[in-house]
């Protein structure tokens, strides 16, 4: 993401950045030093999802309250909202160093409160932390990799930002897996996030500023020097000059604009037709992105795991490592046919694969419902006094289990043994009752009931990230730093970037909520519909920028008889 959006890169260009950065070491120490933000970004994204289990074992208050277990998730999204509107202004004010820098603090001092929290609120607190970090890692680190990076290697290191992130996502259920034994679960899962956050810190601290913040702020020859480090010595009078040429266009852009605030900026950006044009296409990418239910997946992994009939924490995180782990394939396979398919029809593509996904996720889970084990009277006897209170022995009604999980006295299923899938008992949850479940060597299940569907369930899930990542996934954000006239880049951006985190407030605040009330088959019929209407909308309103320079982006936008769905040949002859 540079100032909102993923730079693309060729083959070519990977070729050359492995060969410069070999040559020129100084290159990739900056590029990853700054790419542990996106590291960390992804990692505080990702660990809430299985630590969220272990919460829920340890806190009995988050157990029985969905919207508990919704606000711990979404806080740090709410605080990478604010951190990403603050990371603009300290960007510009303070320098993109000292902004990495203190992300990295906040990073920590959210890892440390989470780490040793007493008590759920405090959770809360420490994500709040981590949120704002995440939300000035979004959009400071690959703005520094990019103003640091030579012009022509500089969309590859730029992706190895987005690599990081996913990347980062697959260590966090890497890290839960193996911490699922240890004592305090959760703490070391949450607490671990503190560690590249003080080597990022260490690591920053001895690199330089951004040479293009520097020579705007007028420092031009500590500008120089940098410039001097990162390019052969041929090349840097060259580099110097294109600088300065650069620097002098965007101020005099800058100028044109006006400096009557931001509510006169924003007044004359929305008396553009371009950029209302423009806008609609970006805001729909981003909203589409969320509304399109990943984050339920990413940040609930494990919890549809166990939906789908998995009762143990740890099978439900070593089996939602397959999400993460094609979620990071996806990103590659984006870089690979996001020039050659173009980014509308890649869209397009996705959002018909995500359709068909969430449509037989949706018919997975109705089939396990009407399948669920039934609650046998003697089974439940078996356990005595611990038959949970909704459920009344004798009265002659047949109850599953499914019945058995939303009773309303908070209640859960011992499984049969040896085979799941007959008559269980309905006991009241409570730790006792759940080690007397495992004692007889049962299964114990609060999310989700015993099924023969799971791994259609599995399968579905990870067909939807494999049509998700490489399309929904990535080029919402590419659409967004091709489609807004450069005068008013930073400020169409921020406000797609800020859309893009609300609409996944919205997500990750209400999934489980939406669960509970609807059913998880409804759920995720819910989100198909939401796709299809995706679909109409994207189809007649986003166009195709693939190939098109900046000028021809805004001359398309521009055009009386303006049709998203028409592709406007390049006119201007490509490198």
């Amino acid at each position: 993401m540079v100032e909102g959006g993923i730079a693309k890169a060729d083959k070519t260009e990977f070729k050359e950045c492995l060969s410069l950065t070999w040559k020129q070491p100084y290159i990739l120490r900056l590029a990853l030093s700054a790419g542990i933000g996106g590291l960390l970004f992804g990692y505080d994204t990702g660990v809430i999802s299985g630590a969220l289990l272990y919460i829920r074992d340890d806190f009995k208050q988050v157990e029985k309250s969905t919207v508990l277990q919704e606000t711990i998730v979404s806080m740090a999204v709410a605080g990478a909202i604010i951190g990403a509107a603050l990371g603009g202004w300290m960007n510009d004010k303070w320098g993109r160093r000292k902004s990495i820098i203190i992300a990295d603090v906040l990073f920590f001092a959210g890892a440390i409160v989470m780490a040793i929290a007493p008590v759920p609120g405090v959770i809360i607190l420490g994500r709040i932390f981590v949120g704002f970090g995440v939300g000035m890692a979004s959009m400071t680190a690959p703005l520094y990799i990019s103003e640091a990076s030579p012009a022509r290697i500089r969309g590859a290191l730029v992706s190895m930002n987005g690599l990081l992130i996913t990347g980062g996502q697959f260590l966090s259920y890497l890290i839960n897996l193996a911490f699922t034994k240890a004592p305090g679960t959760w703490r070391w899962m949450l607490g671990v996030a503190g560690l590249p956050a003080l080597v990022q810190f260490l690591l920053m601290l001895s690199l330089p500023e951004s040479p293009r913040w520097l020579y705007r702020k007028g420092r031009k020859e500590e500008a120089a020097e940098i410039l001097g480090k990162i390019y052969p010595a041929d090349e840097v009078k060259s580099e110097i000059g294109a600088l300065r040429r650069s620097v002098e266009e965007e101020i005099a852009q800058e100028g044109g604009v006006g400096e009557e605030g931001l509510s006169g900026k924003l007044k004359k950006a929305l008396s553009s037709t371009v950029v209302r044009r423009g806008l609609a296409a970006g805001i729909l990418s981003q909203v589409a992105q969320q509304f399109v239910g990943i984050n339920s997946v990413m940040y609930y992994s494990p919890t549809i795991v166990q939906l789908a009939g998995f009762a143990s924490n740890s099978t439900a995180l070593a089996l939602s490592l397959i999400t993460s782990g094609l979620n990071a394939v996806g990103s590659i396979v984006s870089m690979y046919f996001v020039d050659r398919a173009g980014r509308r029809r890649l869209m397009l593509i996705s959002l018909v694969g995500i359709v068909a996904c969430l449509a037989v996720l949706s018919g997975i889970f109705f089939a396990a419902a009407s399948h669920s084990p039934l609650v046998g009277e003697t089974e439940t006897q078996f356990f005595g006094n611990a038959t949970c209170s909704d459920y009344k022995i004798g009265s002659g009604i047949r109850w599953k289990c499914t019945d058995c999980l939303k009773a309303a006295g908070d209640c859960g299923f011992c499984a049969s043994t040896p085979n799941k899938l007959q008559p269980g008992a309905c006991l009241a949850s409570n730790d006792l009752t759940k080690d007397t479940c495992h004692a007889n060597h049962r299964e114990w299940y609060t999310q989700g009931c015993p099924s023969d569907f799971g791994w259609l369930a599995l399968i579905a899930l990870g067909a939807y990230i494999i049509s998700y990542s490489p399309g929904m996934g990535t080029v919402p954000w590419i659409i967004n730093s091709e489609i807004y006239p450069l005068r008013f880049r930073g400020l169409c951006g921020g406000i797609a970037a800020v859309s893009n985190w609300g609409a996944n407030l919205i997500v990750s605040q209400s999934f489980l909520s939406l669960t509970q009330a609807l059913g998880t088959a409804p759920t995720f019929l819910l989100f198909g519909v939401v796709s299809m209407f995706a679909f109409v909308l994207i189809f007649f309103i986003v166009p195709e920028t693939k190939g098109l320079q900046f000028e021809e982006v805004e001359s398309m936008l521009e055009d009386k008889g303006y049709k998203p769905w028409k592709t406007r040949k390049c006119t201007t002859p490509q490198p």
